[in-house]
């Protein structure tokens, strides 16, 4: 190479150097001054299905929008964003999750995810580009949707199995999904009767799918090993597209390694879970084949993607949870980049909520992504109820220790 190439090919990097500087000279320079969690009308009280709406708001005029969590857990996590930069995301998340003595549980990593929801909707707003955009493009037209309240075009109340199926895959649905364990709450579960009733409802929903359409079955985490194996046993001929939450919550690091070693059925599980601790040794051994991996519930979209990182590692499907509309639209923008399969909870039929004029483009069983800013959501503050406001950060009994070169670890 002679002196005047070699210059030119340190021409490129340096150009390229001075770009990203104007870039980041570019991004202004704000603080999170209040956070606020609102109510929303028929709000769901479960925290791990919560949609409290929440806000985080900067002194450049740019609000945030997430959901999820639960008064208290917010109210602290919250405080640990006020004065601090909103666009230093995984900086806050690790603050957020490290500050107090003990590590967070699923509750207070849920609310740190609707935190971290509404610090994306900033990020993807002062870039004037929607999250997906921010995390790379889009690796797929649309996000295929399986249903689960059965609010469909035809389908009544009482119609059979058979009929739901066909009526669901009819309506542009990738996946028809039905309930092994659907009773009535405060009445008796005799799981006997109802592993009794399994093969033939299972058979007819593979009748109303047809020979190569999909369909997949809830177990809700009420069986027991035992009789998880024989309820998989039992459905084998039928082909479920996955076996949802087999076995029960309180075991599923012991019991699902041995259910896949008997079970010949595809598994998912994972709604209820945490963070990537969670789900890392069953996706490492591959005792699941799809993760229920869901937002706000794994820590928000900075978590979100580093699950996903790892679900791609071992060819691993997701199988995000339903929590609620907002979050709804970031798993649209977060997991719309994934490349491995992914398949979506859906229960709305295209129905716009009062407090969500803009919100989620869906059709024909399909959700879309949209070229919105941030989330691509917008809220009618008239329909909601203040629940809570946040303007002082918190710092009794928190702090938070960095290494040398800045940054955090534990205490």
């Amino acid at each position: 190479m002679n002196r005047r190439s070699f210059l030119k090919s340190l021409a490129v990097p340096a150009a390229g150097l001075a770009l990203r500087g104007r870039v980041a000279a570019a991004l202004p320079k704000m603080k999170i001054t209040r956070v606020r969690a609102y109510a929303p009308p028929n709000a769901t009280p479960l925290f791990n299905q919560s949609d409290l709406v929440v806000t985080v708001e900067t002194d450049a005029g740019i609000t945030g929008i997430g959901e999820g969590g639960s008064r208290d857990m917010l109210e602290q996590c919250a405080g640990r964003l006020i004065g601090r930069d909103p666009q230093h995301i995984e900086r806050l998340w690790q603050d957020m999750q490290r500050a107090f003595f003990y590590p967070p549980g699923r509750e207070k990593t849920h609310a740190l995810g609707a935190l971290d929801l509404a610090l994306w909707d900033i990020k993807g707003k002062v870039q004037k580009m929607p999250v997906h955009q921010v995390l790379g493009g889009m690796v797929r037209n649309y996000c295929e949707c399986y249903n689960t309240a059965g609010i469909i075009p035809g389908v009544e109340r009482g119609m059979g199995i058979r009929e739901r199926a066909r009526l669901t895959i009819a309506a542009g649905y990738r996946a028809f999904r039905m309930g092994a364990s659907d009773t009535p709450a405060n009445t008796t579960f005799n799981s006997r009767t109802k592993l009794n009733q399994l093969r033939e409802e299972c058979a007819q929903a593979r009748e109303g799918v047809g020979p190569n359409g999909d369909w997949c079955v809830d177990f809700h985490q009420r069986f027991d090993l035992a009789d998880a194996v024989r309820g998989c046993s039992l459905i084998e001929e039928s082909a479920p597209m996955f076996v949802e939450d087999p076995v029960r919550a309180e075991a599923f690091i012991d019991d699902l390694p041995q259910l896949r070693r008997m079970a010949k059925v595809p598994i998912a599980a994972g709604e209820e879970w945490g963070n990537r601790w969670d789900f890392n040794p069953l996706v490492e051994k591959h005792v699941i084949d799809y993760v229920r991996a869901t937002l706000p519930n794994v820590g928000g979209i900075t978590e979100m993607m580093k699950i996903a990182a790892l679900c791609e590692t071992h060819f691993i499907g997701i199988v995000p949870h339903f929590t609620g509309p907002i979050a709804t639209a970031a798993l649209v923008n977060s997991l719309g980049t994934y490349s491995g399969p992914v398949l979506m909870e859906y229960n709305f039929q295209g129905k716009t909520l009062p407090h969500l004029p803009v919100c989620l483009d869906f059709k024909d069983g399909k959700l879309y992504p949209n070229e919105r800013p941030g989330l691509g959501v917008e809220l009618d503050m008239k329909q909601l109820k203040l629940v809570t406001e946040i303007t002082q950060p918190v710092t009794a009994r928190a702090q938070t220790f960095f290494r040398p070169d800045g940054s955090i670890t534990n205490w």
